[in-house]
């Protein structure tokens, strides 16, 4: 399963890590969001070790969606070193998502 971010542990899960993070913006309500779910849910597990993957609701946690501008969800960014280094917005392929991460490796 994924890693739960949330506000207040964003800053030290994602900006703080030595390995490239992906993170899932998503609703529980959104149908779109329960599409890439599980596909987020198998890449945290091909990348264990490797990359850290975790989902934020933004529901619950408002604050670093809004800073990073996510207006539509599902949104997927990429980070590494602290910075925004890509952007999935909307469902795709699992293959979209494990380039973005191989990429970074």
């Amino acid at each position: 399963m994924a890693l739960e971010i949330t506000d207040a542990t964003f800053e030290e899960k994602v900006l703080k890590s030595d390995k490239p993070v992906m993170v899932d913006f998503w609703a529980a309500w959104c149908g779109p969001c329960r599409m890439v779910g599980p596909i987020i849910d198998d890449i945290s597990k091909e990348y264990e070790g490797k990359a850290v993957v975790g989902k934020l609701d933004v529901d619950a946690n408002q604050e670093f969606a809004a800073k990073y501008g996510v207006r539509n969800i599902p949104t997927v960014l990429i980070f590494q070193n602290g910075e925004v280094v890509g952007r999935q917005v909307g469902v795709a392929p699992k293959n979209t998502y494990a380039e973005a991460l191989d990429q970074l490796l």
